[in-house]
């Protein structure tokens, strides 16, 4: 596993004729008690039996001593999408460097990743309730700066475009109100930092917003504030396999509406211990807030989720068996109470994950 923060640099000046290429393919069997379970990731399992998450095919390249060249295509039962296509610029000056394309943004720590990095089989709601199933991405430009300070600090910004249901759902999202001014794009900026605090213990510490204009019109516009944590220890100090790693991340965000400005929090804490080379365990907690209108009452009816109402809480409990590095079977029980429903939502999902081909580390 990469320790340090992800950001390439440099490159081969000559182009490979075989550029990187990995497959990687996540199924699950899954059973949920009731039909509307209220799953919000575009790659959770939603059927009760068999479901195939995605197959996703990874290119990666360096096209020439100025750009590297990545793309992630993402194939289901019901077509081929691309995901990601980007390049990203190798020998920009003074810590600088761009990318160009469609992109995952990186707000947060959940969003700019994929499935296969993440320790549960769903992704946490609160990503779908705010970006989208797909998570926040599009077509656009980024720029990011390495600061010369004595620890690791990245500033970076981004311009996307702000529609698509599944990708930019606080912003146009499926009302696609097309693009007259830059004020009608979206807008990501974030701070990382990187803190490496012995040998053994690391941390990694993050500040994003997202701004741009929503479906309610060209003039009302939405803002999505949030953080994030991530502690690791991993004793390499002497051999173990053990890993234990604390996660959290919280959103907020804040929409003008006609008449009215909405506002509501949602986040989630995880948990995970690799207590043995093949074996690990993990816990999550997710919460999410009705959306409140400004004045402090709870909004009417919120144009996004309707039914979303009250207060909404989902705990999920799961155990990881790695055959070997290039797969995993998960296990994996969950109990959602959203505050508006009657009955608690149980779910349980049994998954399986194959890698293949040149896939690299996962990023810190």
């Amino acid at each position: 596993v990469e320790e340090s923060p992800p950001r390439r640099r440099g490159g081969s000046g000559i182009q490979s004729l075989n550029p990187d290429l990995s497959f990687i393919a996540d199924v699950a069997v899954a059973w949920f008690s009731e039909e509307d379970h209220l799953q919000t990731g575009g790659h959770d399992p939603v059927d009760n039996g068999f479901n195939l998450q995605q197959l996703e095919m990874s290119i990666s390249a360096s096209v020439d001593p100025y750009f590297r060249f990545d793309a992630n295509l993402v194939f289901s039962l019901f077509g081929v999408e691309v995901e990601e296509a980007y390049g990203t610029t190798l020998g920009l000056p003074w810590g600088l460097q761009m990318r160009l394309g469609q992109f995952l943004t990186r707000f947060g720590r959940i969003n700019p990743t994929h499935p296969h990095t993440w320790d549960f089989v769903d992704q946490p709601f609160a990503l779908g309730r705010v970006f989208g199933g797909e998570g926040n991405r599009g077509l656009g430009a980024e720029l990011s700066w390495l600061t010369p300070l004595p620890w690791y600090v990245e500033v970076l910004g981004s311009a996307t475009t702000a529609a698509g249901a599944s990708t930019a759902r606080s912003f146009f999202g499926a009302q696609d109100l097309g693009v007259d001014t830059p004020l009608d794009l979206e807008y990501v900026v974030a701070l990382k930092q990187f803190f490496p605090l012995s040998e053994d213990w690391s941390l990694f510490f993050g500040l994003s917003a997202a701004f741009g204009p929503n479906g309610t019109g060209r003039e009302n516009r939405s803002e999505v504030y949030g953080t994030d944590l991530y502690i690791k220890w991993r004793p390499i100090t002497r051999g173990s396999f053990q890993i234990l790693s604390l996660q959290t991340e919280w959103l907020y965000r804040r929409r003008q509406v006609p008449g009215d400005v909405l506002q509501d929090l949602s986040g989630y804490a995880q948990l995970f211990w690799r207590f043995a080379q093949r074996w690990g365990a993990a816990s999550r907690y997710e919460y999410g807030s009705p959306a409140y209108a400004m004045n402090g009452s709870a909004a009417a009816a919120d144009y996004l989720d309707p039914e979303w109402s009250d207060h909404r809480h989902r705990v999920a409990l799961n155990i990881t068996f790695w055959p070997t590095e290039f797969s995993r079977i998960r296990l994996q029980g969950s109990v959602d109470l959203p505050g508006w429903r009657d009955e608690p939502i149980w779910a349980g999902m049994l998954a399986l994950e194959l890698v293949t081909g040149a896939h690299g580390a996962h990023s810190f």
